[in-house]
């Protein structure tokens, strides 16, 4: 079988060798295209590969009607919104995230920019602590669980709420359970986001939700930009001078924010899974389990059933 490794921004050296190593050793040929610049240089390299392996690379429809013959998509990393999985799904093509993998690279994010941010993006002036705040995360899955673990450490009150996690389990791990996502913007001096981008979810951190918080209250988002209304969140912070904004994926609407001097930071691109490990551990998952797909017709992390 021919898998293909598509990587605008490629994979460190070292997870391409590790990728090579599981696909090479199960008797199969890996083809590699890095760094493409136009999207035909990738609706050209699939035209006779059995399976991809992408990172945050557009997986459009022409993408896939280009791929006659694939069989098994698999995002390195846990968003797979780049991926039209329902056109996927309507060829026949089993798509798969890689979760957890990149959890803990995301989880020391957050507290990287936190810590930036209470300090007043390191101005001079005097900054707060984090200890014994209240820390609030918004979906109780292999980021937040290592976002809590983090967040003990550093001696904070940890709440969650997750619609598809049940109380024990929040619970279970030390945070405090709430009852609704309302009760978790209205209780926490910082909410850190985790919710993937869906039609539920989409624009749903609003003027509303985000103005339910304390004063001094300071949102972070390490999940998808979607689901921020820029709009609305402009707008709330136009009025309330004490909101602080840290994400970790450049808004649309970056300039504007970027008049919030003190109360807005972002990365110059999503740096949440680019370490070393996290590079590593993603790119060799996804090898493993298109070879357990092969081998077994293992499916077990199939995200468009």
């Amino acid at each position: 079988m021919r898998v293909l490794v598509a990587t605008e921004k490629p994979f460190a050296a070292a997870a391409v060798e590790g990728i090579r190593k599981e696909i090479e050793g199960a008797g199969n040929e890996l083809i590699l295209l890095e760094k493409y610049t136009d999207n035909a240089q990738l609706i050209e390299a699939v035209g006779n590969a059995d399976a991809m392996i992408v990172r945050s690379d557009k997986v459009t429809k022409e993408v896939l009607d280009a791929a006659t013959d694939m069989k098994i998509i698999v995002r390195a990393g846990a968003g797979y919104d780049s991926i039209d999985t329902a056109y996927a799904k309507e060829k026949g093509i089993i798509v798969e995230n890689t979760p957890g993998q990149n959890a803990n690279a995301v989880a020391e994010l957050v507290f990287g920019m936190l810590v930036y941010a209470v300090r007043g993006f390191y101005n001079g002036k005097s900054g707060t602590e984090l200890y014994g705040k209240k820390l609030g995360i918004l979906a109780f899955g292999n980021v937040g669980r290592n976002v809590a673990r983090i967040a003990a450490g550093f001696g904070m009150e940890v709440y969650a709420y997750d619609a598809y996690c049940p109380k024990e389990v929040i619970e279970s791990a030390g945070v405090k359970a709430v009852g609704s996502q309302d009760d978790l913007f209205r209780t926490c001096d910082i909410v850190s986001l985790h919710i993937p981008a869906t039609p539920e979810t989409k624009e749903s951190i609003n003027y509303a939700m985000v103005g339910l918080m304390r004063k001094g209250g300071i949102l972070i988002n390490t999940a998808r930009k979607e689901v921020i209304n820029e709009a609305e969140l402009i707008k709330l912070m136009e009025e309330r001078s004490d909101i602080k904004f840290i994400t970790d994926i450049k808004p649309d609407a970056d300039a504007e924010f970027a008049k919030f001097e003190g109360r807005y930071f972002s990365t110059p691109k999503k740096m949440g899974a680019q370490t070393a490990e996290a590079n590593t551990n993603a790119g060799i998952a996804a090898a493993r389990q298109i070879n357990a797909y092969f081998k077994d017709g293992c499916t077990k992390f199939q995200v468009n059933k």
